[in-house]
């Protein structure tokens, strides 16, 4: 038996665990900052995990499915403008997103993924969902509402705060060994939170009122054509980073599973798991990189230990107390990790564009990633049926359509 091959052992519990541990506080981050429940969040990041391991149980590869940052900014707007239950139907759609494309995968061969969506669209797209959400980050860190209408902290505390929260991330992403070096979000939100213990903000009155045991508060989609309209697009960022993802736990595992099971079943599971978990009211999924980073410094290519860390995810998520505690974590501590975050996902696109080689002395280029650009951050609108189309996912159709018709230069 390969090291590679699924081998479902009940000594392996502790393991994925420990891999469910370093996803943790990207997986809850995601349904803090929008709105959605936590507790729904490793819930549909269990059921997710295991739908795709179904989907790809020919060859199944070693990553765990979670939250994806992509998605904050349309789902925390999706929230506020119509609700949990109608931005859930827009989800739906950016999973059956990813099932149509790996349909065409199956037709046309992994390069037509390639080709409609190149860097020089990707990068840019990428870029915008962390500028937009930048604002959104700072007025957090230093103590307001997102939208930095209401001042929910005192600066000058919330300032120590979310900047401690923020060195401590820093420091031990860079500085950090082994296991400590996939957990620096964790680390920097326990660093945040004692400084808040420490200023006296923090509210516990919700714990006592939590049960020990709960059901998640689960959310139906509700169809609504505007949500749907305008997270669509959206699936486009993610459906490219799916690809990197698959390509690094390749590189780790030495097992091509860009051939086996293929981008076309992976894109598949990955799509399935996304539109499942808004079906539930869940962020939708993604393959999660610090899972990678804690298999290649593990060695645990066992794709079993998987199965594990998602059963683990699905049974916390019945622990009501769990929920209750995420949510004293106060502001400036969220707005801290948030100002990395969002900057590393902006770094991110400009990397992308930096690996293509991609040349800004071609006016095509520079046409394409300016108008993209400019689209999603500048607030540029347009109304199709009444039905106003706007941010990363009008940008991303944009850049999409000028790659399609622009001549390439001779």
């Amino acid at each position: 038996m390969k090291p590679t091959d699924y081998n479902f052992r009940m000594k392996d519990s502790i393991l994925g665990l420990q891999f469910l541990f370093v996803a943790f506080g990207a997986l809850v981050l995601v349904p803090i900052l929008t709105g959605l429940d936590p507790n729904v969040a490793l819930f549909t990041a269990g059921i997710g995990t295991l739908l795709f391991q179904f989907v790809n149980r020919k060859c199944v590869p070693p990553i765990f499915l979670a939250s994806s940052f992509a998605f904050i900014a349309p789902i925390s707007y999706g929230v506020a403008t119509w609700g949990i239950a109608a931005t859930m139907s827009g989800l739906v759609a950016a999973g059956l997103v990813y099932v149509v494309l790996s349909f065409l995968i199956r037709l046309k061969g992994d390069n037509f993924l390639h080709k409609l969506l190149p860097s020089v669209v990707v990068g840019p797209v990428i870029m915008s969902i962390g500028l937009i959400l930048s604002p959104v980050a700072v007025n957090m860190a230093m103590g307001k509402s997102g939208d930095g209408s209401i001042v929910i902290v005192p600066f000058e505390q919330a300032i120590v705060i979310s900047m401690i929260a923020l060195f401590i991330t820093i420091l031990v992403s860079l500085l950090g060994k082994g296991m400590f070096k996939l957990v620096p979000i964790l680390l920097g939100i326990i660093g945040g939170y004692l400084v808040s213990l420490y200023f006296g903000i923090v509210d516990f009155s919700g714990i006592a009122k939590a049960s020990w045991f709960g059901i998640p508060n689960f959310t139906a989609p509700e169809f609504n054509w505007q949500a749907i309209i305008f997270i669509l697009p959206i699936a486009i960022a993610p459906a490219i980073e799916h690809i990197g993802d698959m390509l690094a736990i390749s590189n780790v595992t030495k097992q091509d599973y860009l051939k086996n099971p293929g981008l076309k079943n992976t894109l598949l599971g990955d799509g399935l798991a996304t539109s499942l978990a808004s079906l539930f009211g869940g962020p939708p999924n993604t393959t999660y990189s610090e899972v990678t980073g804690a298999v290649t410094v593990t060695k645990a290519y066992n794709p079993a230990i998987m199965t594990w860390a998602a059963i683990c995810a699905i049974l916390l998520a019945f622990v009501g107390k769990l929920g209750a505690i995420l949510a004293t974590i106060p502001v400036p501590v969220m707005g801290g990790i948030m100002l990395l975050l969002f900057g590393i996902i902006a770094t991110l696109g400009m990397s992308t564009l930096s690996k293509a080689n991609v040349d800004f002395s071609c006016p095509r280029n520079m046409a394409i990633v300016s108008m993209i650009l400019v689209f999603s951050i500048g607030g540029m609108t347009f109304n199709f049926g009444g039905v106003p189309f706007a941010g990363i996912g009008l940008g991303a159709i944009v850049g999409v359509f000028l790659n399609l018709v622009l001549p390439k230069a001779l």
